[in-house]
């Protein structure tokens, strides 16, 4: 080589796509964050108010859940009482019993002697004193007749055909009470389900409005940003990270306030339960549930920040001359 050759440095690769993508969306991940913790009060005013807004349905939501939890056993116990007349012998009941599950409505017949009732009655009640001073069985045969199917007016036309019988002297079967159950179980959904569009509105609202007033005190900036040529994209990204923030603070604290109000009701509700003889006890949300609540809020801040900052850049656009 000669001494006037001078050797090539060669150039810095440029980084990759992928790179320069992660770096960016970073680089708006830490600066969202940044002037998140810069105005301490005013993030928690916001998550605040997001926070209840949208703990309220999620409360009445999961309230829902556990009403029908707890009238499932009542929803699902759908056996046809049958008092037979005390005329009724055993070998008579048991005759009926064997025709009835012949039908091809009936799943399961099921015979309560007068014995059975009242050892189960003397049991239960502790009169059993009361009953010694009557004598006789005063209880007649019982059958419990269990549907088939999942037919409400199916189980409605058994219970007439079974008051039909002329060994039946009382038919007991709550049809009417477990659908009037059902339609208020239906309507107190829908009250959820219209609270939970009002109020994710309104948070939705919330969040574009503090990104809104974060952009205006930026909008010099932007301004620069935008005769140096920064696509909408760069400029939006920060306040989208922004609005998943705000969304992820009001999550996490909706499910807090869930979780403090399930642990204070959940000694008096169980020794309420413990007095019914029920153990029924308050079913919160499972980790998955969580996850797609968390999700469902940052989804909601991330929208009320782009529908904000899509005005504001369409707006601000340089006009070409």
């Amino acid at each position: 080589m000669s001494a006037g050759t001078t050797k090539a440095v060669p150039a810095p690769a440029s980084p990759s796509r992928p790179r320069v993508w992660f770096d960016q969306h970073l680089h708006g991940l830490a600066f969202s964050l940044g002037r998140v913790l810069r105005k301490p009060w005013a993030t928690l005013l916001t998550i605040a108010v997001m926070g209840v807004a949208l703990a309220l349905p999620l409360g009445l939501s999961i309230v829902m859940d556990n009403l029908r939890h707890f009238a499932g056993s009542v929803q699902q116990s759908r056996e046809i009482n049958v008092f037979l007349k005390v005329d009724v012998d055993a070998g008579a009941a048991t005759k009926l019993a064997g025709t009835l599950r012949d039908r091809g409505d009936v799943a399961a017949v099921e015979i309560r002697t007068p014995e059975q009732a009242v050892a189960g009655f003397r049991e239960s009640s502790g009169l059993g004193e009361a009953l010694d001073a009557l004598g006789e069985n005063p209880l007649p045969t019982l059958l419990i007749v269990t549907p088939k199917g999942d037919d409400s007016s199916g189980d409605t036309r058994l219970a007439a055909t079974l008051e039909a019988l002329p060994q039946a002297d009382l038919v007991q079967h709550d049809a009417v009470w477990r659908q009037r159950l059902d339609n208020w179980l239906g309507f107190g959904q829908r009250v959820v389900q219209v609270l939970s569009v009002v109020l994710g509105l309104g948070a939705l609202l919330v969040v574009g409005n503090t990104v809104r007033l974060d952009i205006q005190s930026r909008r010099e900036e932007i301004g620069v940003l935008q005769l140096l040529g920064a696509s909408d994209g760069f400029i939006r990204r920060p306040f989208l990270y922004l609005g998943v923030w705000y969304g992820f603070g009001a999550g996490v604290l909706a499910l807090g306030l869930i979780a403090a109000a399930g642990w204070a009701l959940r000694e008096p509700l169980a020794a309420l339960s413990a007095s019914y003889g029920s153990q029924f006890a308050l079913k919160g949300l499972d980790a998955l549930h969580s996850a797609v609540v968390l999700l469902a809020t940052v989804l909601l801040g991330w929208l009320g920040a782009r529908a904000v900052t899509g005005h504001f850049l369409r707006q601000t656009r340089p006009t070409e001359t």
